[in-house]
C-alpha cells in the first residue's frame, strides 16, 4: 500500500525555508509588540498600580517592571518574551559562526566573537529573569535580572561595534559600512538613555520630585527601543540567507 505520490515506499523529507530577515524581523517585533501592549493596557485599566510609588507623587507613565508584573500583562510579556528567545540565541550563534569564518585566529578579533556569544547568551538569561521573575514577586532577583541584561547587552553592543569596525575596515560592500555607522549610533543612543534613566531614578528616590518617575519610565522605554534597533540591524548583515529546516523522514516499507 502506498500513501500519497512517493511510489518508492518512503516518504520525502520536510523543506521549510524562512528568510533570515524575517526571522530577524519577527524576532524583534516580539518584544516590541508585548512592550507597547502592556504600557498601553497598564496605562488604560491600571493607571494608578502601574504608576504608583513609594513616594507618592503624580506620575504619568508607567515603568516596564510595574507594566510587566500586572495581569494579564504579565502574561503577554512572558508569552513574547518564552517565544522570541529561541530564535534571539539562533542569530547570536549565526553572528559567532559568521566572526569565526571571517575572522579564524586573528587576535583580538577571535576572542571577542568568543565574547560577543557569552554576552549575547548573558543579554538572553537577564531578560528572561527579569521577565518571569516579578518585581512584586522577588525584587531581589528581578533587579539583578535587569542589571545583568543592562550590562550584558551595553558589553554586546560594544563588542559587535568593535568587530564590525574591523569588518568594515577590509570590506567593498556599503551594506557592511552602513550596518557599522547605525550599530555605533544606537549603542551610543543606548548609553545615553540608561544615564538618563539611572539619574532620574535616582532623582525620584532622593527627593520624591513630581515627574522624575515619568522621565524615568520615558527613558526607560527608550534604552529597550534602541536595544531592538540595535539588533535589528541584523538584516543589513545577513540579508542574503535562508534559515532552512529539514525533517528527516525514515524509509518505510508496504
Amino acid at each position: 500500500m502506498l500513501h500519497g505520490s512517493n511510489i518508492l515506499g518512503h516518504e520525502k523529507p520536510l523543506v521549510i525555508s524562512i528568510s533570515f530577515t524575517s526571522c530577524v524581523i519577527g524576532t524583534v517585533c516580539l518584544p516590541l509588540f508585548g512592550l507597547i501592549t502592556c504600557v498601553a493596557i497598564s496605562s488604560l485599566f491600571h493607571f494608578e498600580d502601574a504608576t504608583g510609588t513609594h513616594c507618592q507623587v503624580p506620575n504619568y507613565l508607567p515603568s516596564i517592571s510595574a507594566s510587566i508584573s500586572l495581569s494579564p500583562e504579565c502574561y503577554i510579556w512572558r508569552f513574547c518574551i518564552g517565544l522570541h528567545s529561541a530564535p534571539r540565541l539562533l542569530v547570536a550563534f549565526t553572528y559567532f559562526r559568521f566572526y569565526k569564518s571571517r575572522f579564524t585566529s586573528r587576535f583580538p578579533e577571535s576572542p571577542l566573537s568568543c565574547l560577543s556569544l557569552v554576552f549575547s547568551f548573558f543579554e538572553n538569561l537577564g531578560l528572561l529573569l527579569l521577565t518571569y521573575v516579578s518585581s512584586t514577586e522577588t525584587y531581589l532577583v528581578h533587579k539583578e535580572g535587569f542589571v545583568l541584561f543592562i550590562i550584558s547587552s551595553i558589553v554586546y553592543m560594544l563588542i559587535t561595534c568593535c568587530l564590525w569596525k574591523a569588518i568594515k575596515k577590509y570590506s567593498l560592500s556599503p551594506e557592511d559600512v552602513k550596518s557599522h555607522h547605525w550599530k555605533v549610533r544606537f549603542l551610543l543612543l543606548n548609553v545615553c538613555f540608561c544615564f538618563f534613566a539611572g539619574f532620574f531614578y535616582w532623582k525620584h528616590n532622593m527627593y520624591c520630585e513630581s515627574g522624575s518617575y515619568t522621565f524615568f519610565a520615558l527613558f526607560e522605554y527608550l534604552v529597550v527601543f534602541s536595544n531592538m534597533a540595535f539588533h535589528l540591524t541584523a538584516v543589513w548583515d545577513f540579508k542574503s540567507r535562508q534559515i532552512v529546516i529539514i525533517s528527516s523522514a525514515e524509509d518505510k516499507d508496504f
